[in-house]
This record gives structure tokens, C-alpha cells and sequence, in this order.
């Protein structure tokens, strides 16, 4: 029975990591769309979404099979507990990619940001793909140094965020209340992407440990 438990968490654990690649490569995809005026990328990232619904279905699905079938106590149920946590932080994320890819549409044939903010975005866009292959990693290898990487990177985000708000807020911005709306959404569906991998990296660490990740010597 308890070799049946591991194997089925392991599998679940496997579709939280498939959810977390597609996050990043939306994201990565829609970043493209959104740097260069790209509306078949675009498009191609809104419409994959579903495959993201899927999974997380599938994961929920098995999650709650595991709590009814197994009847788990502690480590177990926590374990199961934190992964339909995960499934809706890197539902999250793929949703902050669709709109991304959505603005990128919307404002389409134009480029939705001007050459002042590019640089920042490209950069974010980098920084969310790499959070996103963090946060599989740690679920695959259940590691807290894996979090504590992630961490890191989203303090760079954060810095990022910050930083874009200065160019916004300079009296020499020339590209209208809209255009500032639209950068203001998007530095903002950036840094969430980047929270909810963090909080990814976060619940695997309770999963594995049953601590939180202050409670560690990492």
C-alpha cells in the first residue's frame, strides 16, 4: 500500500513539473509576442492554454483519488495537501502568460512597449522562464536549496518592478496614460508569475521537510 502511495504522489509530482515547464514556455513564448509585435505567437500561446486546464484537472483529480483511496495521515496528507496548492500556483502562472500574450494581441500591429521599457521586460521575461525551470527542479528533486534559488530570483524581479516604476514616473515619459497602464499591468503579471514560483518552491520544502523554509539551515 504505501510503495502504491509513493508511486501515485510521484506521478502527481510529475504532472505539477509538466505544469510548471508549460507555465515557462508560455511565458517565454509570450514575451516573444509581446517584444516583437508577434500576434501568430501570440495566438499560439492563448490557444495552448487549455493543455494548462487540463493538467491541472488531471492533478486535482489525482490528489483528491489519493485522499479518498489512501486515507493519509501527516506527512502523507501533507504531501498531498501542499501539491493542490502548487496545481493552483502554476495554474497562476499560466494564466499571467496568457495575459501577457493577450496584451501583446490586443495592441497588435503596434508594439505594446515602447524602446524605453523593452530592455526590462526582456530581462523579466528571462528571469520568469528561469523561475519556472527553478520551480520544476525543485519538485523534482524535493531539495531546499532548489527554493532558495528561487528566492533569489525573485528578488531580482522585484528589483526589475521597481525599477520600471522610475520610468514610468519621469516627467520625460512621452507615450500617453495608456501606454503607462499597459506597462503597469504587465511589470505586474511579471512579478506575480515570479511569486507564485516562489511560493512553488516554498510548499515543496514544507511537502519534503514539513518546515518552512526559514525554519531551515539552507
Amino acid at each position: 500500500m504505501r510503495t502504491a502511495y509513493q508511486e501515485q504522489l510521484h506521478s502527481l509530482n510529475s504532472i505539477l513539473g509538466e505544469m510548471c515547464d508549460l507555465a515557462g514556455s508560455a511565458m517565454e513564448r509570450a514575451t516573444r509576442s509581446l517584444l516583437q509585435a508577434d500576434l501568430a505567437i501570440a495566438e499560439e500561446v492563448i490557444s495552448e492554454n487549455d493543455r494548462m486546464n487540463e493538467l491541472a484537472t488531471r492533478a486535482e483529480e489525482q490528489a483528491f483519488g489519493l485522499l479518498a483511496l489512501q486515507a493519509p495521515v501527516a506527512g502523507d496528507l501533507r504531501g498531498i495537501v501542499s501539491a493542490l496548492q502548487i496545481v493552483a500556483d502554476a495554474d497562476r502562472m499560466g494564466a499571467l502568460a496568457l495575459h501577457v500574450a493577450k496584451v501583446a494581441r490586443r495592441r497588435h500591429p503596434a508594439k505594446a512597449l515602447p524602446e524605453e521599457v523593452a530592455g526590462y521586460f526582456a530581462e523579466m521575461g528571462r528571469l520568469a522562464v528561469h523561475l519556472a525551470r527553478n520551480a520544476r527542479e525543485a519538485l523534482d528533486s524535493q531539495d531546499p536549496q532548489a527554493a532558495v534559488r528561487l528566492e533569489e530570483d525573485d528578488d531580482a524581479m522585484d528589483d526589475l518592478h521597481r525599477h520600471l516604476f522610475t520610468v514610468l514616473m519621469d516627467r520625460e515619459w512621452q507615450h500617453g496614460v495608456a501606454s503607462a497602464v499597459d506597462i503597469t499591468l504587465l511589470g505586474r503579471y511579471y512579478e506575480r508569475f515570479a511569486d507564485h514560483a516562489v511560493m512553488i518552491g516554498r510548499r515543496v520544502v514544507f511537502q519534503a521537510t514539513g518546515k518552512t523554509l526559514a525554519d531551515l539551515d539552507v
